[in-house]
């Protein structure tokens, strides 16, 4: 079918109610979850494919994350969904409110390639706690995981209520173009401006998790081998394609030797003397950015790994030096096994640069300094991050994760998840028993204005 008559079986499907009770909603968070389990050996096989995960890896940062949530929510949903009363203000007396939460409708889910299982799978059960049904789109780079998914899913709900459509299919991307009453989407900050202004020609809404430069600060108080070794954790994650990971470090001058010194120990230690032979080194996705990522290495002073493996499309985690904020490497989110060290030596003139620059998705802070961390937290703009610690904020699940100017709008995980898919709608219910006089015209009255201006002020 094509995408026209797909998205029409699903509204049909969602207007006959069938999504709306939370007991059912609760069902199908429950059918989820025993699919991923009963499929899990295929998922793990399909990223092995896809990104070379291994099963450690893959497990922590695509299934185990996505098992979590399933569990916060099937156990959190019913209070979620449940209205809320709000307080009333003495001008309606005699009435209550209430805050309830409506599903948006049909809604889309475009994923990235990058974490192919876990960024369909996360926002989708927002979709279906928020009694919504879905249409999600994989990528077309993650074509393994892209098959499983869809194998997977249609053993377990109609496609009346959630369908996939694979990125190499036919007319997967014109589906944006579509009458949607949401849209998720996660990616490039290119290909977000672009949904949006599709999104616009039909005003439907929008949630886009993008990306960006996210820096990381090393002030001279920091413990370095600390710092040194979670922002290599950090940086190793599935090479380095990963949204929030550290994209570059600024360090104070004073300690930058010393930091680097620190990461030269960390790095074989967590990685191996020989990178390229680690078996659980994930792979770069395509020769593309391949091609793209050993190109800005040769820009670069390398003074750490920099060998790459062009028939595993492998890379060895580069440490950069001599990089200035004009170099080929700032110019663009790495989104690889690439690490630029830069330095500052005034931390207020950092901190106005800084403030200048695109908001980026995450920013992690290693400090000892309570004032320096006060200062980083209140001062500058970004989505998310940690303080002595890298990647860590995106697995609280009682954080909102999302992004703030370019690098995205809208939030999920946890409770925010069920907030993205969902309404917020507002009913007032008024007793019949009195109906005050005040509201009503004629409005000539000098005593109903004194007492408009006594309640409204």
């Amino acid at each position: 079918m094509n995408n026209k008559e797909l998205v029409n079986r699903q509204r049909e499907y969602f207007l006959s109610g069938k999504t709306l009770p939370v007991s059912e909603r609760v069902n199908n968070l429950k059918k989820l979850r025993r699919a991923i389990l009963d499929f899990e050996g295929k998922i793990l096989q399909a990223l092995y494919e896809d990104l070379g995960k291994s099963e450690f890896e893959a497990y922590a940062t695509e299934i185990g994350v996505t098992l979590h949530e399933l569990s916060y929510m099937i156990r959190k949903l019913p209070s979620l969904a449940k209205p809320r009363r709000v307080k009333t203000p003495l001008t309606h007396f005699p009435s209550t409110s209430r805050l309830y939460r409506d599903p948006y409708g049909v809604v889309l889910i475009v994923a990235p390639w990058n974490y192919p299982f876990q960024l369909l799978m996360m926002p989708l059960i927002g979709a279906i706690a928020g009694g919504n049904c879905t249409v999600l789109k994989t990528s077309a780079s993650a074509p393994a995981t892209s098959t499983v998914v869809k194998e997977m899913l249609l053993s377990a709900f109609p496609e009346e209520f959630i369908a996939v459509v694979e990125g190499r299919e036919a007319g997967s991307r014109d589906l944006p173009d579509e009458e949607f009453d949401l849209i998720f989407f996660t990616g490039s900050v290119n290909v977000g401006r672009e949904i949006m202004e599709r999104a616009a020609k039909n005003l439907t809404p929008v949630v886009l998790e993008l990306g960006g430069k996210s820096p990381c600060i090393v002030d001279e108080t920091a413990d370095l081998a600390l710092a040194a070794k979670r922002i290599i954790w950090g940086k190793s994650i599935n090479s380095g394609q990963t949204c929030v990971a550290p994209d570059y470090v600024l360090v104070h001058s004073s300690v930058k030797d010393a930091l680097v010194g620190a990461m030269k120990q960390a790095i074989p230690l967590l990685l191996g003397e020989e990178m390229l032979n680690n078996k659980d080194l994930p792979c770069i996705v395509n020769q593309h950015h391949f091609e793209r990522l050993t190109g800005l290495i040769d820009t670069g002073n390398v003074v750490y790994g920099g060998r790459s493996n062009p028939q595993e499309r492998k890379i060895e985690l580069t440490i950069l030096e001599g990089v200035t904020w004009d170099c080929p490497v700032m110019q663009e989110e790495l989104f690889g096994p690439i690490l630029p060290i830069l330095t500052y030596d005034d931390r207020e003139e950092m901190l106005r640069f800084l403030a200048r620059r695109e908001k980026p998705l995450a920013l992690y802070l290693f400090t000892e300094s309570k004032e320096m961390e006060e200062l980083v937290t209140a001062r500058l703009s970004y989505g998310g991050g940690c303080i002595n610690d890298t990647i860590m904020h995106v697995a609280n699940i009682h954080l909102p994760f999302g992004g703030v100017g370019k690098s995205g709008m809208g939030s999920y995980h946890g409770k925010d998840s069920f907030a993205a898919f969902t309404h917020a709608k507002g009913v007032v219910k008024r007793a019949k028993r009195m109906d005050l006089p005040l509201r009503y015209p004629p409005y000539d009255s000098k005593g109903k204005m004194q007492i408009l201006r006594r309640f409204l002020r």
